[in-house]
């Protein structure tokens, strides 16, 4: 009734077995995920200095982008020009949640320097929300 598998299942997970496709280690995968969240951050980063510059934002923008090369191997994060003005307490929310992501992937590969940017990250954008209004969002000294 049915025609037999004449085909390798590409699924194929048996040990001592080689695979004709690259995988990469958790580490690895754990790089890229940190790596897009912390890079989305700074967009958002990006789109609230375009609505209130500041040197506190500067500053968050300059650590987040060196944390995205860090974690791309040297490649620098793109960095692009503000299409779309949004609300900045959206924007803060926005960031604090994006920010608490980061902060799971970075305390799962035990990544201090970036969780504790993650971190300041989170309060400085749940004070401004709260606020309504900017605020100092630097966290602590550098």
């Amino acid at each position: 009734m049915y025609e037999p598998i004449r085909t390798k299942s590409v699924h194929s997970t048996m040990a001592g077995t080689p695979s004709d496709f690259p995988h990469r280690s958790r580490e690895e995968e754990l790089d890229i995920q940190l790596a897009g969240h912390l890079a989305a951050l700074l967009a958002v980063t990006d789109e609230l200095r375009a609505l209130a510059p500041s040197a506190d934002l500067d500053a968050a923008a300059e650590r987040l982008a060196e944390q995205v090369t860090r974690l791309r191997g040297g490649c620098a994060p793109v960095r692009a020009s503000v299409a779309t003005v949004r609300e900045p307490s959206a924007l803060h929310q926005r960031a604090h949640a994006l920010a608490g992501r980061a902060l799971v992937v970075a305390a799962s590969r035990a990544d201090t320097a970036a969780a504790i940017l993650a971190a300041e990250r989170m309060d400085a954008h749940a004070a401004a929300a709260a606020q309504g209004e900017p605020q100092e969002l630097s966290g602590a000294a550098h």
